[in-house]
């Protein structure tokens, strides 16, 4: 592996490792830091969501293995995500309109991962509600299209609007975003096959990289680093990337 896509390893490693330790699979983490490589378009969306499938599938085996997972939260969501999804990842869009749109995905990605740092914890004492099926079926429609054009899983968006509807408590929204991350992920880049050529040599290095790094976030992220500052900085990342894809 060459220098350039050895540093990468390196960055997507922590990326996966932080993103992991707070139940997300990383995919806008990978594309902020791509930007900033200057990456082309199509080489992101693929990698990304390439990377982001296989922390998302290290992330649901866990959940599945320590009986965390509530199909009945995940499927509304993920019974339009997934199709959805399928058509966002077979939309191409040509560089002066991909790089604005992942510019305010990764900037709207910051202001959600600040909000939920910041946000008092147990500040409701609500028990937490099956997510209603017409409403749940409507946000994995509209962030499975969203996700699946930019390459982003779509986990940063709906962890949010799980936990801001009182859909589900904190574990089980980051059980529900693993699964979903995963089905999305899968049908973006299903979605996008006729770009696999797109995706850099040095992918199956990265893939190892992630895969670590995911194991070991998701194992010991949620029990052992402060959360807080994990996602204060993610958001910082997402910031600075996102403002340079729209400002150059």
């Amino acid at each position: 592996m060459e220098l350039d896509g050895l540093w990468l390893a390196v960055a997507f490693f922590l990326i996966a490792l932080i993103y992991a330790s707070v139940g997300q699979a990383g995919a806008s983490g990978y594309i902020a830091i791509m930007a900033l490589v200057g990456f082309a378009p199509l080489a992101m969306k693929t990698t990304a969501l390439a990377l982001n499938l296989l922390v998302a599938a290290i992330g649901t085996a866990m959940f599945l293995k320590a009986g965390r997972l509530s199909w009945r939260s995940v499927w509304p969501f993920a019974i339009l995500g997934f199709p959805f999804s399928l058509l966002g990842g077979s939309v191409q869009l040509p560089p002066d309109i991909y790089y604005p749109v992942v510019g305010v995905v990764l900037v709207l990605s910051a202001v959600q991962m600040a909000r939920t740092a910041l946000r008092r914890s147990g500040s409701s004492a609500d028990l937490p509600i099956d997510p209603p099926f017409i409403p749940a079926l409507a946000t994995g429609a509209i962030i499975g299209f969203i996700s699946g054009t930019t390459g982003t899983g779509g986990g940063v968006f709906l962890a949010p609007v799980i936990l801001a509807m009182n859909w589900g408590t904190a574990r089980q929204t980051a059980a529900t975003t693993a699964v979903y991350n995963l089905m999305n992920s899968a049908a973006a880049l299903l979605g996008a096959y006729a770009w696999w050529d797109q995706i850099p040599s040095a992918l199956p290095g990265w893939l190892i990289a992630v895969a670590v790094g995911g194991s070991l976030g998701a194992f010991i992220g949620s029990r052992y680093l402060p959360e807080l500052w994990l996602r204060i900085i993610l958001a910082v990342i997402l910031l600075a990337s996102g403002v340079r894809l729209l400002f150059g």
